[in-house]
């Protein structure tokens, strides 16, 4: 047993001797129907584990909502809330703060480009919504592209943005939004047989929407540098840059969305590092503070920033740039620098957890493909590899869904906590998770996969 699984299993002893009896009767849970409401009652965790209220442990490969980058519990964050606490517990976003100039200071620093000012939010959904804000303001256009396959946040403009079907039960949302499909290559739109062909039919596709929306009314474009939940899709090679020269070519802003993939999740400070793209606006939160305080914000490229100079920005939120939060961004930062923690990423990624699926995946014929970078992979399950029909169809729902309901059920039964979406296994374990846990892992999704086999030929 590691020295990590024997700290875990301390503190799972004492959380079960401390915590007292859990009650859920007037909470209303996001994402879900309340009278089926169910929650896994979660009372401590160390690391890359976490435990319920029974004592069993699970295997984090989710890292939660894939923002616990850094670990659970880690010391050294939990000792730079108490130091902050300490010293400044709160302040205004109207004032200095030093926490707060610091932490800009490191996240441009790391930054592609001219990204030079941060504006700090709460959160990713509150940071796309200012960036969209920024988008409008300084183009003076007001419609946003964004892809089908997306996820960009739940307050207004944030789901309005968003392509997948959690945006149907918040429509209309009344936001000037023109959608279009993003490369996908296992199921690509235009019928292509490379990566490369792919992204000339995406690109050529992107072209036509933008000419025929008329790109004198488009402000901006989002766009998840590695799409998330819509299946961790890897964007094959050319294709966000060509999407910067469009958008260089008809005056529209580039965002990139890395919410989810910026601080690490593929082994760069910002994913978009790992493709040689500038965008004008980097959303983030997530990882920048492993979610130890609600954290997010834009950067923003000088020209954009250089426009409010001298004129009001119009926007800002009453906790936006919390001390606190700040504070465990700062220390983060200072943990990944000391512990090689990107290389630890990009090394155990390609090596460990990469390597692995692929080789499950020539023993499971429910996988259909297996993709990722970093610590962020998917596994597409299906019921036949030949035809590629999905485990489960789109946006299935009730006894349609019921076979990925079964996937899941299994890799929890046996103490592995997946970030499953669709039909789709998808992995991201916090990025301090070891070889040897790793390993640990793929043993029991291995065991999980003959789940999915037995759906392999069914009708």
């Amino acid at each position: 047993m590691s020295a990590g699984a024997e700290r875990s299993n301390d503190g799972c002893r004492r959380a079960r001797a401390e915590q007292p009896e859990m009650t859920t009767d007037h909470v209303f849970y996001p994402w879900m129907a309340q009278g089926g409401a169910n929650p896994t009652p979660i009372v401590g965790a160390s690391g890359s584990w976490f435990w319920d209220d029974s004592g069993k442990r699970y295997l984090d490969f989710s890292s939660q909502l894939v923002n616990v980058n850094i670990g659970h519990q880690h010391p050294d964050m939990v000792a730079a809330i108490i130091a902050q606490a300490q010293k400044l517990a709160t302040i205004s976003p109207t004032v200095g703060n030093d926490a707060r100039s610091e932490l800009a200071g490191l996240i441009v620093e790391r930054a592609p480009g001219d990204l030079n000012r941060v504006l700090f939010t709460t959160g990713g959904a509150e940071a796309v919504e200012h960036a969209v804000r920024l988008a409008r303001s300084f183009t003076g256009r007001t419609k946003m592209l964004a892809a089908y396959r997306s996820y960009h946040g739940g307050t207004g403009v944030a789901i309005g943005l968003t392509g997948e079907p959690r945006r149907w039960g918040a429509e209309p949302t009344n936001v000037d939004v023109v959608r279009f499909f993003g490369p996908y290559p296992y199921r690509s739109p235009w019928n292509t047989s490379t990566p490369e062909e792919e992204t000339v039919a995406a690109l050529n596709h992107l072209r036509q929407v933008i000419e025929l929306e008329g790109p004198q009314n488009i402000a901006g474009l989002i766009l998840e540098t590695v799409v998330g939940t819509n299946g961790v899709l890897v964007p094959p090679p050319g294709y966000l840059a060509g999407v910067r020269a469009l958008c260089d070519e008809f005056g529209i802003v580039y965002i990139a969305d890395e919410v989810m993939v910026g601080f690490g999740r593929v082994g760069e400070w910002f994913a978009v590092q790992a493709f040689g793209v500038e965008p004008d606006l980097i959303t983030f939160a997530k990882g920048v503070n492993s979610g130890y305080v609600p954290l997010g914000g834009v950067l923003i490229a000088e020209r954009i920033a250089q426009r409010y100079d001298d004129r009001v920005y119009p926007g800002g939120l009453t906790y936006a740039g919390h001390p606190l939060a700040c504070a465990t961004g700062v220390a983060s930062i200072g943990i990944f620098e000391r512990d090689g923690i990107l290389d630890h990423v990009r090394s155990v990624g390609a090596d460990v957890l990469g390597k692995g699926l692929a080789e499950l995946a020539t023993r499971h014929p429910s996988v259909g493909e297996v993709r990722g970078l970093g610590f962020f992979w998917a596994l597409e399950l299906v019921r036949d590899p030949h035809t590629r029909q999905p485990l489960i169809p789109f946006a299935a729902a009730g006894e349609a869904a019921a076979p990925m309901a079964r996937v899941t059920a299994a890799a929890k039964e046996r103490g592995l906590w997946p970030f499953n979406a669709g039909n789709r296994f998808q992995i991201a374990p916090p990025l301090t998770t070891s070889a040897d846990e790793i390993r640990t892992g793929l043993e029991i999704v291995d065991e999980v996969l003959e789940v999915a086999d037995e759906y392999v030929g069914a009708a």
